[in-house]
């Protein structure tokens, strides 16, 4: 059976290695133009085709995977000038950002209207597994339109869930998100709190490590901390914050009590605020430790 025709627009961090496997998967692939363009153009070597607007991509696929930075720009790719909706074709989009889940729900209703579909599709894990094709994602939309996209996220994920209508895939990579985020703040607090009392990264882990308090996020989190590996956890302090205020205002329009979501929150706004944005999650542990007068590299357990 022929495979549907594939665009790919922000072929950055992790949608470089997803594009890549989509294309590897055998699906016919269009990209948006991107300013990295090592990554571009190794698609490009694979066999990807390039345009240079969104326009061209909806005139050219039946399917539009965005991977973005949040829902301004899903929005201005979607309905911007000379953006999805312009070429008039009842495509589907998948945003595989991490979006409001708002916006994302306003969003469906709009494209609903003039024929086509979307589904927010989030995703979990690393760069790592984005090359290697073993991402999670939490998919939320019609389950005609979830079942229309599924091939081509099999194409970069190893565990795919249908968290329900349109919407509820960005709301549950916010919580997702925030109770990782969380565990970054307490770590950073904890090993501070640490280093003033003399324990060392190194005596923390020990205890931590192999225990009921590990995790995959707990290892990527630690191979920073203890080995000063800059890319364990690929995902900026300027996109945490970004995903932690999403959080607050889906928390405000829920009515919800979020006191713990506030208190990570200000510890990414700090870490933002003072320089950091483009620091990776991972570094919080040495701007709170640096608040606190100590430091966590070169220390010996």
């Amino acid at each position: 059976m022929e495979k549907v025709s594939v665009g790919f627009v922000g072929v950055g961090l992790m949608g470089h290695g997803m594009a890549k496997n989509i294309l590897e998967k055998g699906f016919p692939l269009t990209i948006l133009a991107h300013r990295r363009r090592e990554a571009a153009e190794d698609l490009k070597a694979r066999g990807a085709g390039e345009v240079t607007s969104a326009r061209e991509l909806a005139e050219k696929c039946d399917i539009v995977v965005l991977c973005v930075t949040g829902s301004a720009q899903v929005e201005a790719i979607v309905n911007g000038p000379d953006g999805l909706v312009s070429a008039g074709r009842p495509i589907l989009v998948c945003d595989c950002s991490t979006s409001d889940p708002s916006s994302t729900i306003r969003l469906a209703a709009e494209l609903a209207g003039k024929g086509m579909a979307l589904v927010d599709a989030p995703l979990s894990r690393t760069p790592k597994e984005a090359q290697a094709g073993t991402l999670d994602v939490m998919a939320g939309g019609e389950t005609e339109h979830f079942e229309r996209v599924r091939s081509v996220l099999e194409t970069f994920a190893q565990k795919i869930v249908h968290t329900g209508p349109v919407g509820s895939g960005h709301t549950m990579k916010l919580l997702n998100n925030f109770v990782s985020l969380g565990y970054a703040a307490i770590y950073s607090e904890a090993l501070a709190l640490g280093a003033k009392a003399g324990l060392t990264p190194q005596v923390f882990d020990s205890v931590i490590s192999d225990g009921r308090m590990d995790c995959g996020f707990y290892q990527t989190f630690f191979k920073y901390v203890l080995e000063r590996d800059r890319d364990a956890h690929k995902f900026t302090l300027g996109n945490a914050l970004k995903d932690l205020s999403y959080l607050s205002a889906f928390a405000n329009a829920t009515g919800s009590s979020n006191p713990m979501g506030a208190a990570a929150r200000n510890s990414f706004a700090l870490a933002v605020g003072t320089g950091h944005a483009e620091d990776y999650v991972p570094m919080l542990s040495d701007v709170i430790a640096g608040l606190n007068g100590v430091a966590l590299a070169g220390s010996e357990g």
